[in-house]
């Protein structure tokens, strides 16, 4: 009976490692997305993490949600000094997450600042 038990551990725990390792290290997409950095906060009650928002139109009607995960410093330093400005972001998209990556399936890696193109020179 010990030995069907320890074989029943021993499997759960390789399982689930194999699906956590899956859904860390394999992306399903990767992709850049332009507009204006709208919103960028540190929300949660227990397990804190970076969220926020791109306009992508005009009105505001296409806000592309997106999170940031801790280690990446430099990305949240950068989004806090590109508040309110265009730019554009590298994101990866997960196929799922966890609580205490963020609330979206897609990690911004990379930011840049961009010329708007609703600016008139």
């Amino acid at each position: 009976m010990k030995k069907i038990l320890l074989i029943l551990a021993g499997t759960s725990v390789l399982i689930l490692s194999i699906y956590f390792a899956y859904i860390y290290y394999v992306p399903y997409s990767q992709g850049f997305r332009s507009g204006e950095l709208i919103k960028l906060s540190y929300k949660g009650v227990a397990l804190k993490t970076w969220e926020g928002e791109l306009s992508q139109g005009i009105s505001g009607a296409q806000i592309f949600s997106f999170s940031v995960l801790d280690s990446d410093k430099k990305v949240i330093e950068d989004l806090n000094a590109l508040q309110g400005q265009y730019v554009k972001l590298t994101y990866v998209e997960r196929y799922k997450t966890f609580s205490w990556w963020g609330d979206t399936r897609f990690f911004v890696i990379d930011v840049e600042k961009e010329p708007s193109p609703f600016k008139y020179k």
